[in-house]
């Protein structure tokens, strides 16, 4: 763009903004989720020079071949959604680049959309692969729509300017996002022999999803019990029907009269 209105992805450099100190605890939460996000992102990266250099074609990639498009564009989008998404989870971060913080956020929605979007189509339009069964699928296909709408709803919290539910339905498309590296981890391996059926396939498949959505839960309900107690025993606002809605561009913890956190994404 030119003129006054730049594009929001063009200057995503940290310039620090707050004199905030980072803390050992504001790297290692994004250290985890991206060496969490390592297993699909580089089993993604292979599959992207597969296609690019012509490998053999096989029965196990060979619907790749035929439409790369929707593949390509899946894997890229959640390369950026999952590495660039971990650092929106560090307080002491978001504090300290809050332009950062912004405009990372306007590129992890549009990724994490295309993201969602990619797999939902591979999910229906690709054949399916041996293994894969009507539970793969359904659970593919339910995680995929509940992604959309997590991240429509944040968009529909943060024109609102509710930035505490804005940064919870981003935790929750987040954690389905992420849900590849979790199921990398499920020990199906132990438990079946080399490579499970279409029935433990689609239940390990289905784990890894769950137990992310059931972790992002866990933390937003802390964190939700957490302000309630701060309001409560602080008496602000004095009226309880009276929320606080920070300006534009101020969080909702500096807003005045607020003792709510700032949003995780």
């Amino acid at each position: 763009m030119t003129g006054n209105h730049p594009c929001p992805f063009s200057t995503l450099t940290l310039q620090p903004e707050r004199t905030v100190k980072l803390t050992k605890s504001d790297w290692m939460v994004p250290a985890a989720l991206i060496a969490l996000s390592l297993v699909p992102s580089i089993a993604g990266t292979v599959r992207l020079a597969e296609l690019s250099r012509g490998a053999e074609i096989t029965a196990h990639n060979a619907r790749f071949f035929a439409a790369p498009f929707p593949i390509g564009l899946h894997i890229l989008s959640v390369v950026v959604f999952s590495m660039v998404g971990a650092f929106q989870f560090s307080e002491g971060f978001r504090r300290r680049y809050r332009n950062w913080h912004r405009k990372a956020g306007r590129l992890l929605v549009a990724s994490g959309l295309l993201a969602a979007l990619s797999g939902l189509w591979m999910t229906q339009w690709y054949p399916w692969p041996a293994g894969d069964g009507w539970m793969v699928y359904v659970g593919r296909v339910v995680f995929g729509l509940a992604m959309v709408a997590c991240i429509l709803l944040s968009i529909d919290a943060i024109r609102r300017r509710a930035y505490q539910a804005h940064g919870d339905w981003m935790m929750r498309a987040y954690a389905i996002g992420l849900g590849a590296g979790t199921q990398a981890l499920t020990p199906w391996f132990l438990l079946v022999d080399h490579w499970p059926g279409e029935t433990a396939r689609g239940i390990f498949m289905g784990a890894g999803w769950v137990i992310n959505v059931m972790v992002a839960e866990w933390i937003i309900r802390t964190r939700q019990t957490k302000g309630f107690t701060a309001q409560d025993v602080n008496a602000v606002p004095t009226n309880p029907h009276r929320s606080v809605v920070a300006p534009p561009g101020v969080s909702v913890m500096n807003a005045p009269g607020s003792t709510t956190a700032a949003p995780a994404i």
